[in-house]
């Protein structure tokens, strides 16, 4: 079931605060998706999803590799018959006031804040299309 970005209700965005993990989804060079368990964040005022990484890992790689237009990619949720995705646009954001904000978001969604990583880049996700049944 989709849902209208400017008009998410209460209990979308509740369950987007709530303490569960969520997939993320992009795509590698041969057009296959790539799904791994990674803690997410949405910011609805700005429409911005963001997954905190590695710089090297497989996730942030592949977002790179879709070039300077970004990289299409979803993030997804379930908890028993409610469930939610955010699609949009990835980029790859190693600057620290991104990264800070990132992990930010993180700490107060996860109740913990993320171990140092010098290494450490946000992905971020302008999002476009919003589903579910939350």
């Amino acid at each position: 079931m989709a849902h209208d970005l400017a008009d998410l209700s209460p209990a979308y965005l509740a369950f987007w605060g709530e303490h569960l993990m969520s997939t993320l989804t992009t795509p590698r060079r041969d057009g296959s998706p790539h799904v791994v368990p990674v803690g997410v964040t949405y910011d609805a005022e700005r429409r911005i999803a963001r997954v905190i990484t590695r710089g090297g890992s497989t996730k942030a790689r592949n977002v790179r590799a879709a070039g300077a237009d970004g990289a299409r990619v979803a993030v997804c949720q379930v908890a028993g018959r409610r469930w939610a995705t955010l699609e949009g646009i990835a980029q790859v954001r190693a600057d620290a006031a991104a990264v800070a904000e990132a992990e930010r978001r993180y700490a107060e969604r996860y109740g913990r804040t993320p171990t140092p990583n010098p290494e450490r880049v946000a992905i971020e996700i302008s999002v476009v299309r919003a589903l579910g049944r939350a």
